[in-house]
Formats: structure tokens, C-alpha cells, sequence
């Protein structure tokens, strides 16, 4: 949820072709890595911070995206812990907690939304 004091600005990520179907790639905005995942099987787009807080590994966008069941899942490709790619709780029964960003695409362009 947006505050007063917040804004959301949407970037330019990149062309939808330039995202593996069911797969994922890693955006880097300004200081950021951002992992951009094509979930062509649900005709869903999902985008969460890279870095596994597990081990603190810039690793999240090359993981298996799938389904827990009705739950669209990453798997970290090290240690397979997963996170939900809506809310970015862990499905693997830790307290770890990623960070999800909105996603929207226009005319063939790959958007999304950072809090500033």
C-alpha cells in the first residue's frame, strides 16, 4: 500500500521476448536486482528482489518457477527454498520474506512498479 509520502514509478524493464517463457531474468534498476519472471503457464507476470536472503545470493531470477497448489512459487536454484511470487513468503516454512514488485505490460513492453 502506497503512503502519502511514497510514489510509484513504473520502469521500462525490458521487451516481452526478452523473457524466457516460464522462466525468468535478472532487471537491475538503479542499485537494484530485480528477478522478472514470464509465468507462461498461467499467463501471469511476477517480479521480486534477486537475492536469496537465505545465503545472500543474487540467484532468485535463474529458480523454477511453479505452483504450491494454487500458489505461484520460486525456487532458490541452491538450497530450493521457496516464495510465494505474490506475496514473497517463504513456502518452506522459514521466516525469510522477499520483496515483490507490481508488473504490467504494454505494447509488447515489460513494465515495473518501484516505491520511491
Amino acid at each position: 500500500m502506497l503512503t502519502l509520502d511514497q510514489t510509484m514509478t513504473w520502469f521500462t524493464a525490458c521487451r516481452v521476448e526478452d523473457v524466457p517463457e516460464n522462466g525468468g531474468v535478472c532487471v537491475k534498476y538503479k542499485d537494484e536486482q530485480i528477478a522478472l519472471f514470464h509465468f507462461t503457464r498461467r499467463e501471469e507476470w511476477y517480479a521480486t528482489q534477486n537475492l536469496c536472503p537465505h545465503r545472500q545470493q543474487m540467484a532468485l531470477s535463474r529458480g523454477m518457477i511453479g505452483s504450491h497448489e494454487e500458489e505461484p512459487k520460486v525456487a532458490c536454484p541452491f538450497h530450493k527454498k521457496t516464495f510465494s511470487l505474490r506475496s514473497g513468503e517463504c513456502l518452506s516454512g522459514d521466516d525469510y520474506v522477499i520483496k515483490t514488485y507490481p508488473v504490467k505490460v504494454e505494447n509488447g513492453l515489460v513494465y515495473i512498479g518501484v516505491e520511491e
